[in-house]
């Protein structure tokens, strides 16, 4: 490294990562490997005081900043070019007060290390499926998981948060300090006030044991597909809370037109099958009920997630039923797969409970007394597919749109008009002043933030693309599209 770029590099603290070291194109990539972003420095931080001195190198340099923990933002906002990735992926301290039932973290944690830690000591956790996410940016944007209807979302445990703000000084929020920008990191957090580098949360109630749900309707017909959307809408009216299903309405490559069904019950397995009889009569159901440890269930539920995948997406939240032709409508979107499309799906996370037992205004998360979330989304492999895929998105956005309301932040779609709206509803105008009061310069932003970027992304030319990167055999793909392991023999119990 010749004295200029030392120089330059100069106050950054961590490791460092630049566009000629061998590790670049690896460590620029996200978990949607069909955006590709390309950073002028990547600062791993280790700790509060690399987080403060990459905010200060960034603004001495007039430089933009993205911050990254699991890498999972579907549109790629935590990365970006010619610009400072700020990644806390390696602030990865954890502990359990047992005296005062606390959790804290330092937010490179992920799903799969609290789940670990947590369930070591009895305790389940509000957190999500996906293994790999980071805890932090998971619960900044509200925090959809399958307890979440027994537990709540994953920012209602939430009690504390630091982060580093835009001057790099260290700021403590929660319900009696810095109380409006506590309101507003519960729901709207991720990028837009600071870099939070921990995170207090509140423990639930210690569980021995939980029902782990699954089922799969494989190789369908259209009108099987309707009538599970039927049942679904039926069944969320006066589902048990202490249930919480994912639902998938899928059409991929190995399985034609199918469904499946994910969940966790805090109860045992006759309840859950009760509970879950409208969904078991249905034609073509195999399905398992496994009693199991709260850490094995989530382990399984997390197994066959991707490392990665290129995809489009948009998602939307569901406030009423749908009526018989809208149904049609809505699951015919999934019917007709674009080129190269290996899988078009329509997945559907249940709300209600807990969810809606708290009040819209408590919290920056709005949606509170929808009915549940929809995500539309198409997977394909080869990047030459990726335009008409995008393409497949957005012509079917507007029929989704016409029948539902608003988005889920951490489900981002940049087609949106008027995000702010969509992300946010009536709590806007109120982010918009706490944006203002810690941030008045705009130091934290990515296209959809609160206050938007300016020019800070640019084109970069189409000869610079992904790498090839080894995929698993095409078997071990089918069930890493739709996300959960098929329901077999060996499941079944």
């Amino acid at each position: 490294m010749d004295i200029f770029m030392k120089d330059f590099l100069w106050g950054l603290t961590g490791r460092v990562v630049l566009p000629f070291d061998p590790l670049y194109t690896l460590k620029r990539q996200g978990f949607n490997r069909a955006i590709q972003k390309y950073p002028l420095v990547i600062v791993y931080c280790r700790n509060k005081k690399d987080v403060s001195n990459a905010v200060v190198w960034a603004r001495k340099h007039s430089i933009p900043i993205r911050i990254r923990s699991g890498g999972h933002n579907y549109e790629g906002y935590s990365n970006g070019d010619y610009l400072l990735v700020i990644d806390i992926s390696e602030m990865k301290g954890i502990e359990i007060v047992e005296d005062t039932k606390q959790l804290y973290i330092e937010t490179g944690v992920t799903n799969k290390l609290v789940y670990e830690v947590a369930a070591s000591k009895g305790y389940p956790f509000p957190g999500g499926t996906c293994p790999t996410v980071g805890v932090s940016g998971f619960a900044l944007g509200g925090g959809w998981g399958l307890s979440c209807r027994y537990l709540g979302l994953g920012c209602d445990s939430l009690e504390e948060v630091e982060l580093v703000n835009y001057e790099g000084d260290i700021i403590t929020t929660n319900k009696r300090c810095n109380t409006d920008l506590f309101w507003a990191l519960r729901g709207a957090g991720g990028g837009n006030f600071g870099v939070a580098v921990s995170m207090r949360f509140r423990l639930p109630k210690r569980i021995e044991k939980v029902t782990l749900i699954e089922i799969d309707y494989l190789h369908v017909d259209a009108a099987e597909q309707e009538e599970f959307l039927r049942v679904w809408q039926d069944w969320l009216k006066c589902a048990d809370y202490r249930v919480t299903l994912i639902a998938r309405i899928y059409n991929s490559k190995h399985d034609g037109l199918a469904m499946l069904v994910r969940g966790i019950f805090y109860g045992g397995t006759e309840e859950a099958k009760d509970i879950m009889a409208k969904f078991l009569v249905l034609k073509h159901a195999v399905y398992a009920f496994s009693y199991s440890t709260f850490l094995e269930a989530v382990t399984i539920i997390g197994s066959v997630y991707p490392p990665y995948e290129k995809f489009a997406s948009v998602s939307r939240f569901v406030t009423r039923d749908f009526l018989q032709p809208e149904i049609g409508q809505v699951v015919g979107l999934i019917r007709k797969r674009p080129s190269g499309s290996v899988f078009t799906g329509l997945s559907l996370y249940a709300l209600g409970g807990k969810v809606a037992a708290v009040r819209k205004d408590e919290t920056a998360f709005f949606y509170r007394k929808a009915q549940y979330i929809t995500w539309l989304e198409t997977v394909w492999e080869e990047r030459e597919y990726a335009a008409e895929n995008e393409e497949w998105v957005r012509r079917r956005y507007p029929v989704l749109a016409q029948y539902t309301t608003g988005s889920y932040v951490n489900f981002p779609y940049r087609g949106l008009i008027d995000y702010l709206e969509a992300y946010y509803g009536s709590h806007m105008e109120s982010l918009i002043k706490v944006k203002a009061k810690y941030d008045p310069f705009n130091v934290f932003t990515y296209p959809q933030g609160i206050i938007p970027t300016m020019g800070h992304d640019y084109p970069v030319p189409k000869e610079q693309s992904e790498p090839d990167i080894f995929l698993p055999a095409s078997g071990d793909r089918d069930a890493m599209y739709r996300g959960f392991r098929y329901v077999t023999e060996t499941s079944v119990k």
